[in-house]
Order: structure tokens, then sequence, then C-alpha cells
């Protein structure tokens, strides 16, 4: 029996995308895809190309792992540090948010017709 029937057998969950070069490839949004497989060299993206093909097989992340790898073959580079994780994000402001009743503007209650330029009449003003 196979690891992977035996995990199904067992009720285990088969994690195969902790082997990729890039972690949580699998719910990765395009550019996010695209900006991680620049630190990448050849076999790491045959390991991904591989990957996709036998799992959920996206036409537009095939494209841009075929084309990353066209380039590594033509005499691109690999980018970055080297390591396929995603750039430090930066962190929330300390101060906590500069909105706040004293910065917040009136409130302007827009007239019932017209632009604030031209005011409506009062329904009791109007001709019968």
């Amino acid at each position: 029996m196979t690891s992977s029937r035996h995990a199904q057998s067992t009720g285990e969950s088969t994690d195969e995308s902790t082997d990729l070069p890039v972690a949580d490839f699998d719910g990765l949004p395009l550019g996010e895809i695209e900006h991680r497989i620049r630190a990448l060299d050849e076999s790491e993206l045959r390991d991904l190309l591989e990957h996709e093909r036998g799992h959920a097989h996206r036409t537009p992340v095939l494209e841009i792992l075929t084309a990353r790898l066209h380039q590594l073959s033509t005499g691109a580079e690999p980018t970055g540090s080297g390591s396929a994780a995603s750039p430090p994000r930066p962190a929330p402001p300390s101060g906590g948010s500069p909105v706040s009743p004293e910065t917040s503007p009136e409130p302007m209650n827009p007239p019932p017709h017209g632009t604030p330029d031209q005011f409506g009449k009062p329904k009791g003003n109007r001709a019968r």
C-alpha cells in the first residue's frame, strides 16, 4: 500500500505542498506566484511545474512557470535573496487610526433635490 493510500485509509491528510519550494503554493494568487518564483532555479521550477500539472492544472500558472523556465534556460539568473518566502510586510501604525470625531468633517445633509447651490422650495410655498 502506498503512503498516500495509507494516509487516505487511515484518515490522515496528505500535504504534498510542504515539499514544494514555495510555501502555500496552491493558495497563492497569480501576482504572488510570479513574484516568488523569480528566486527559484530551474530544478525548483520544474518541481512546481510538475506539481501544478498533477494537481490544479491552472493554465495561467502553467504559463507563468513555463515562461520563467524559458527565461532561465536562455541565460536569466534567479533574483532575490534565494528564498521563495514572501517579502516582509510593514507593521501597522503604532499610533492607531488618525480618524476620530475631532478630525471628521461636519455631516452634510444633501437637499431633497437639485444641487447644494440650488435649494429646494419648501412644500408650503408651492403654487396649487
